[in-house]
């Protein structure tokens, strides 16, 4: 007997444990947490978003590249996860037909090399953002950020679609209830590559930010500037100290004439005309914030889709046994929940995220401290 066209291009070549009487408590449990998933992965990333595009504090670089790792998380929450719930409410079973289990692949596997290349980019602009600050600041403008975000996009792109000509094929996976990569023994695999430049680009990730680390912790051992004192005549000031103390002074009131170049980095606030403020450790600590919440992210990623990785790698270089079900159940739902996961780094590992969502969106309170213009030379 021949079977149904809708199953007959989806079974796993090298599947020998095909699923059969799936439990109700099993299905039910796979239903309300994808429903979780897809819920919290739209609403939170959308609400992200929002804030991100309304509050125009937070135009500037890592927050652009936060608004597109959104968007890349409610592409696959609201397209990709919903035939996956379909799937398991039908009892593991493909029923859209061969392109639409190839577009639903592609726009998976898209999601997830977008989100691993971006993040790679985000730690090394966080890396500039910490070790040449003043570079970050010049350079990475709009228009930066947005060639950066093409690119990204071109290279997942580039190797998202391979396999929708077949190399690498795409195909109903019924052990995992989703269109994927379709993972063969390494002797006549054409996934691999895949699998192994997603390992890489995590590692050079987590390698950035290690380097990143150790900046941070060298910097913390230099000695303190020692101030040479000014020689003064007549309020006129010469010597290593000079350029400090005439700062002092035109801060104080004393000074006139142009400003003196240690403060040419700093701009007056038009609401709050003669205060004036050094904002480099301010802004080194908001850097210091910003990266420690993308790296957080990173991590998770890492966390959650390491254990799909092993699983993959199982299928493609063990000869014994197969995957446990229990392990790679467990696997692919870790590799869904990490679409939903980012609304909450965000809201709990980013004070100036929670204030602008308190004041944005929810009307809580208003800003204590005003933003005071500035400008680095």
């Amino acid at each position: 007997m021949i079977p149904p066209p809708s199953m007959a291009n989806y079974s796993h070549a090298g599947d020998h444990n095909i699923l059969q009487n799936v439990s109700p408590l099993a299905t039910f449990l796979k239903l309300t947490s994808l429903g979780f998933i897809i819920g919290v992965g739209v609403v939170g990333n959308l609400l992200i978003s929002i804030l991100l595009v309304k509050d125009k504090s937070l135009h500037r670089a890592p927050y652009y590249f936060l608004l597109d790792l959104c968007a890349s998380d409610i592409l696959r929450s609201a397209i990709c996860f919903p035939f996956v719930f379909t799937s398991v409410k039908n009892g593991s079973v493909w029923t859209y037909g061969t392109l639409t289990c190839k577009v639903i692949a592609f726009l998976g596997v898209l999601s997830c090399f977008h989100t691993a290349f971006m993040l790679f980019c985000v730690s090394v602009t966080r890396y500039l953002a910490i070790a040449h600050h003043r570079f970050y600041t010049k350079r990475l403008t709009l228009w930066t950020c947005l060639a950066v975000v093409c690119m990204v996009w071109t290279l997942s792109v580039a190797m998202a679609f391979p396999p929708v000509l077949d190399v690498g094929t795409y195909s109903f996976i019924r052990e995992e209830d989703q269109c994927t990569f379709q993972h063969r023994s390494f002797r006549a695999n054409d996934s691999l590559g895949f699998m192994l430049l997603l390992a890489l680009i995590l590692l050079a990730t987590q390698l950035v930010y290690l380097k990143l680390i150790f900046f941070v912790h060298d910097r913390r051992k230099m000695k303190p500037v020692q101030f040479v004192p000014a020689v003064s005549q007549n309020w006129t000031f010469h010597g290593p100290g000079a350029s400090g103390q005439a700062a002092a002074n035109w801060l104080a009131g004393f000074g006139r004439g142009p400003t003196p170049p240690t403060l040419l980095g700093i701009r007056q606030n038009g609401n709050a005309a003669g205060r004036r403020r050094l904002l480099v450790l301010d802004e080194f600590k908001t850097e210091k914030r910003i990266s420690r919440m993308f790296y957080v992210m990173t991590f998770f990623f890492l966390s959650l889709w390491g254990p799909y990785l092993v699983a993959c790698y199982w299928r493609v270089f063990a000869r014994g046994p197969a995957v446990p079900g229990g392990y790679l159940t467990a696997a692919v739902w870790m590799s869904f929940a990490q679409a939903a996961v980012n609304p909450f780094i965000c809201i709990f590992s980013n004070r100036e995220l929670r204030r602008c969502f308190s004041t944005t969106l929810l009307y809580c309170r208003k800003s204590r401290l005003p933003r005071e213009p500035y400008c680095v030379i």
